[in-house]
Formats: C-alpha cells, structure tokens, sequence
C-alpha cells in the first residue's frame, strides 16, 4: 500500500510516497479501513521534525492522526460495522496511507449528507475539542468559554460546538483575518493579540474555562482571566513549555489546571472520547448546525506542499490530504 513516509527527519522535502507492507486483522475487534482522505495536524510536523516520536506500536516514520474511509475487512467478533460501511476515526499514527488498522470502538460511522474530504476534517479537531472543554473542562450551559488560536482546527471546532450548546465564546487569533472569520461561526469577542498581547486586561476573571492552544506564553494571563473555580485545560505547546506563575492566584479562585493529550491515551481512553463525541456532537453534524472546516485539499501526491502550506500559518480550519 502507498503511505505518507519520512525519509529523514527534518523539513517537508524529506516526505515521500512509499510502497509499505499493508497490515492485516490479528485481533478480533480489529477493522481494516480503506482510507480515501485524512487531515494533517501540527502533531504532524512535529513528527517529520523527529520532535514527537510515535506511541510505541505505531510506525515511526507514517504519518497521520486521523482518517476516513470504507470498512473492507472485520475481526470476528465485530459488531457494530459491516464491510463498506463509510467510517472516520483517530489513531495515534499511520493514519496517512491507503488502509489503517483499528478497533471497533474508536470508530464512527459518517453522516451521509458530508463528503470524503468534509469528513476527513472532523475526528482529532472534534473530538480533541469536545473532550477538553466538556469532558474534562466540565463547560455548563451559562458559562463563558475562550479559546486560544480559536481559528485552528480545534479551536474552530470548539467554537462551533460551544455556540451550538449555547454558550458565550471569547476567542484569540494573532491575525485579525482569522478572528473576523470566526465570527460568521458565532464567536461573541475577538482579541487580536498582535495588536493586544495582554488580553487579560479586557476579560480579568470574567471566562469559566479556557482551552489553551498555544501554552507558555499565555499561562500567567490565562490565569488572571478565570473566573472563581475556572478550569484552564492545556492542549498546545507552541507557545513554550515553561511558566512562572503566582500561586497565590490559582489558590484564592480554586482554578483548576488540567494538562491533556489525546494521542498516547490507551485504546479504552480514546473509544471512551469517540463515544462521548459520537453521542453528543455527531447529531449536531448530522443536523446541520455544525459544519466542517475544510480550509484546503491536496492530492496525496502533494504531501510537501500541504505540510508548508499548513506550517505557513495561512490555513482557517483543516488541511486534508484525499487518496
């Protein structure tokens, strides 16, 4: 089978197209799926960078964290899929090449009014987002929510799910572009944070839960932007990784700081979240009220040129890759 393959780590040139063995059913729970389209991530570049090495049990050098495709072969003792079936799922690697191999449970079958490639948008943002803020971040209905980086893949996401439930959405973008975007989806305050880097000035202990995109550099404002009980949940890095911060804060608000990662959770964890996703997010898909976020498709042979398109910072919602 063909599949995005890293020839050395480094920059996107060092991508290729590669005949690689196919894998095949072992377990009984197992599903074989015939990928027609995937996204990328920043965990993606990460990777290629030799920065973020794959859980062990993944390969190494395939790239991917998501996918959307036709079942064609089941293990014994599948239940909840049949062959042809139209599914999309995560995995913690190998998602970009012809058939992934997964299990029953961290699969979902695909709305039939949306196209291969508007699938191929939804699981790692989708479910990423969901998790975080209403799984673990515990997001009630009244309560205010911001997001960092709110026009990327999960902060998108995030932002539809929230205005859908009902919520209010304060969200940052260092481009003014992105924030003008997100509100046609909803979003109640944008904060330009090119032209305003101390955001907290503007929403201080006034947001109940923040879905932190970026990391470090954001932490100590973060902190004095939640309100009493606040919850910030850290999913991103790219902001650095450490922080100074006064304790005296977290301690007379109660907040609570929750650290999270989808990709090296264990198979029950991950069919745990695509369960909660698939029972209280897909019938919002389905309804219409969520939309994906398709920003950009490439052929599968032009890998390079959608990994620095998407490593540009120029992208407004997912980049996919279509086999």
């Amino acid at each position: 089978m063909k599949a995005v393959y890293i020839k050395e780590f480094g920059g996107a040139e060092n991508l290729e197209i590669r005949d690689v063995e196919k894998p095949s059913i072992s377990q009984s729970k197992q599903v074989l799926v015939n990928v027609k389209a995937t996204a990328l991530n920043r965990a993606d570049i990460l990777q290629r960078k030799g920065f973020y090495p794959a859980p062990k049990g993944y390969p190494e050098r395939i790239l991917g964290l998501e996918f959307t495709g036709e079942v064609v072969e089941i293990g014994s003792s599948v239940s909840k899929f049949e062959i042809g079936e139209r599914v999309f799922g995560i995995t913690a690697g190998g998602g970009q090449a012809e058939f992934v191999l997964t299990e029953e449970d961290q699969l979902v079958k695909i709305p039939e009014n949306l196209s291969w490639t508007e699938v191929a948008t939804i699981p790692e943002a989708f479910i990423t987002a969901h998790d975080a803020i209403w799984t673990q971040g515990k997001l009630q209905i009244g309560e205010t929510l911001l997001i960092h980086a709110v026009g990327s893949g999960v902060g998108l996401a995030a932002l539809q799910i929230a205005r859908a439930k009902g919520n209010k959405v304060i969200g940052t973008s260092r481009t003014q572009d992105k924030i003008d975007e997100c509100k046609k989806f909803g979003l109640d305050i944008g904060i330009n944070t090119s032209e305003n880097s101390d955001f907290s000035d503007e929403i201080k202990n006034s947001v109940d839960v923040i879905l932190d995109l970026v990391g470090a550099s954001y932490f100590e404002q973060n902190l004095k932007s939640l309100s009493s009980k606040g919850r910030l949940i850290l999913v991103g890095l790219v902001g650095g990784r450490k922080a100074e911060f006064d304790l005296g804060i977290a301690l007379t608000k109660r907040l609570q700081i929750i650290g999270t990662v989808l990709r090296s959770r264990s198979v029950e964890e991950k069919a745990e979240a695509t369960a909660n996703f698939a029972r209280e997010v897909l019938p919002l898909i389905e309804a219409g009220k969520i939309k994906p976020n398709l920003d950009k498709a490439f052929a599968l042979e032009e890998v390079k040129e959608a990994h620095e398109y998407l490593e540009s910072n120029s992208s407004f919602g997912k980049v996919v890759l279509k086999f």
